[in-house]
């Protein structure tokens, strides 16, 4: 169901708008929000219906990329990736280190069903988790049997915070806009940033 469909069945006050560039779950295809964000604007005020207000998430992770989007009309941003490293957030350490570690997110990351097949979660085929790429990624992507990336996936688990990262096995989710992303910080320190 697309962002039209959401307005006209739903009538919402804010309508979150998620572009490519997302990390975790989105859309196996999409657009990204510098494409979608004005083609939902203009989609929704020939329908009578631009009292919407937009976020847009997916790769907006700094000031540069909100001031982009608020000249695209949004209303604000969504922020999921830089709000992963905030001194607040309660993940592994190891998970945060690795969105610190990556760089140039848009080969770092990629958007797969492979990481819940690992897990053992079930999403339907055309949506996709993005994170960064570890050798579990790349096993599957070189033929790997599923029930043997699995069972590495598994004993990884068990070892905590030194199996995350591109020679670790557990996923750390993550959007495009990982590169951007470089300390921990308070959570009030990014929005004073921001």
């Amino acid at each position: 169901m697309g962002a039209i469909d959401v307005a006209r069945i739903c009538h919402p006050d804010v309508l979150v708008v998620q572009g490519a560039d997302a990390g975790g779950y989105g859309l196996a295809q999409g657009a990204g929000i510098v494409s979608l964000l004005p083609e939902v604007a203009d989609s929704l005020r020939d329908i009578g219906m631009e009292s919407i207000a937009l976020v847009p998430a997916g790769g907006v992770v700094e000031g540069r990329g909100t001031a982009a989007c608020l000249d695209l009309g949004a209303c604000g941003v969504f922020m999921g990736t830089k709000f992963l490293v905030c001194k607040e957030a309660s993940i592994a350490k190891g998970y945060q280190d690795e969105v610190i570690r990556a760089k140039d997110g848009g080969r770092t990351t990629v958007r797969t069903n492979m990481y819940d097949m690992l897990r053992g979660t079930e999403w339907p085929r055309h949506y996709g988790g993005r994170g960064i790429i570890n050798s579990s990624s790349l096993d599957a992507q070189n033929g790997m049997n599923l029930n043997e990336n699995k069972k590495l996936y598994e004993e990884d688990l068990q070892k905590g915070n030194h199996e995350w990262g591109q020679n670790g096995r557990v996923t750390a989710y993550a959007g495009c806009g990982v590169g951007l992303v470089k300390e921990v910080k308070y959570a009030k320190d990014i929005m004073d940033e921001v």
